[in-house]
């Protein structure tokens, strides 16, 4: 499976990105997918996870609230729609796509493939 994240930038603390990933090599219907991030030194952590239909999503409690996950899955996408950002979620985020299809038991262990990340700065 190959995934590219994009949407990252820049900005200002209390503002809005929306974060992308194309997704291709698997057959995107059949996937859970997540969204990861990673400050420089730290281990990676859990932000979001959708099932394949779209229609359940996990949350981890930092971003519940402020952070929407969602799929298009016509277009073999995922999307996390960041907004309400603090300078805590300066990161970099990955997509990431699980060992198996049609699996989401556990948001924070199913993954493991991943994309290359895209960096997301927020200032204060």
């Amino acid at each position: 499976v190959q995934l590219q994240a994009y949407g990252g930038g820049l900005v200002q603390a209390g503002g809005s990105l929306r974060l992308s990933c194309s997704v291709s090599g698997r057959t995107f219907s059949a996937l859970a997918m997540g969204w990861f991030r990673q400050i420089p030194g730290k281990e990676r952590e859990f932000v979001a996870a959708i099932d394949w239909t779209g229609g359940t999503t996990f949350y981890a409690d930092s971003v519940k609230g402020r952070f929407t996950i969602s799929r298009d899955n016509a277009k073999n996408e995922v999307y996390l729609q960041m907004d309400r950002l603090n300078a805590e979620d300066t990161a970099v985020y990955y997509c990431a796509a699980p060992y198996h299809d049609y699996i989401l038991l556990d948001p924070k262990r199913d993954f493991g493939f991943w994309g290359r990340g895209t960096l997301v700065t927020v200032s204060s």
